[in-house]
């Protein structure tokens, strides 16, 4: 407890999943949480809970793939808590499961305007706030599949290895002003849009016992396995930490 006390941090694609469990994880180690995402109700509901519970959080509805939206909401949240320590850019989409041949210039340019340009958006409008304090750490959600390739889903492959780039540039951009920036690199993480994925292929039970197999410790990960790691990333325990990936996979990338 108390290992981010007095930081003040947001979160992107909060609602659910890996970006639900980070707000959780942030809230209770002490930082006051902007949970953001497109679902107004499980946001809503997110930060009431975090705030019964005795933490500090409030819910900004928030589409990154608009950038005068951004804009707006962290000036609200800036004005709200007093300053940004902490930019988890977890918002993402699974996009179109298809061949690239087969995919639309339509479905692509929608996946990375949630998937890159929303990293590029948020990254862009919390940095001068950040730079203004002197410090700052941003935590960049990739994949797995922006180190490794896989035979579908090409435009979130593509857009997971454009975020692991963009991370490495910023970090480096940004380190004479003590802003650190890292890249998250999940395996497989039972989260709703993997379970839609799942749903998808079949019996999810199968499915599931499929993607188990996948990984050398026998069992695809949960959302806290990640928020644990953005915990750390945003904590002064990783203040000599900047243009790294913190992969938590199971083993799945040491094959």
């Amino acid at each position: 407890m108390g290992r981010l006390n007095g930081k003040r941090a947001v979160v992107t694609g909060g609602a659910l999943g890996i970006g639900k469990a980070a707000c959780l994880r942030l809230a209770q180690e002490g930082a006051h949480v902007a949970v953001t995402d497109t679902r107004d109700r499980e946001g809503r509901e997110l930060a009431a809970g975090i705030t019964a519970a005795g933490g500090t959080a409030g819910f900004w509805h928030l589409d990154v793939s608009r950038e005068a939206d951004v804009r707006g909401a962290l000036e609200d949240i800036v004005q709200a808590f007093g300053g940004l320590d902490i930019l988890v850019n977890n918002a993402g989409i699974s996009g179109p499961n298809k061949p690239t041949h087969e995919i639309t210039e339509a479905e692509w340019d929608h996946l990375m305007a949630v998937n890159v340009k929303g990293v590029f958006f948020c990254t862009k409008h919390v940095v001068p706030y950040m730079m203004q304090a002197g410090s700052g750490s941003i935590i960049n959600l990739s994949s797995i599949y922006g180190i490794v390739g896989a035979p579908d889903v090409p435009p979130y492959h593509a857009s997971k290895g454009a975020v692991r780039e963009m991370s490495k540039t910023d970090a480096m951009m940004y380190a004479k002003y003590q802003i650190r920036v890292n890249s998250v690199h999940p395996g497989f993480i039972w989260t709703p849009m993997v379970e839609n994925f799942a749903a998808s292929q079949g019996d999810p039970a199968t499915v599931r016992a499929a993607l188990d197999a996948l990984h050398p410790l026998g069992h695809i990960g949960e959302p806290d396995d990640i928020a644990w790691g953005i915990v750390y990333l945003a904590s002064d325990e990783a203040k000599f930490i900047t243009g790294a990936e913190l992969v938590i996979d199971g083993g799945y990338t040491a094959r």
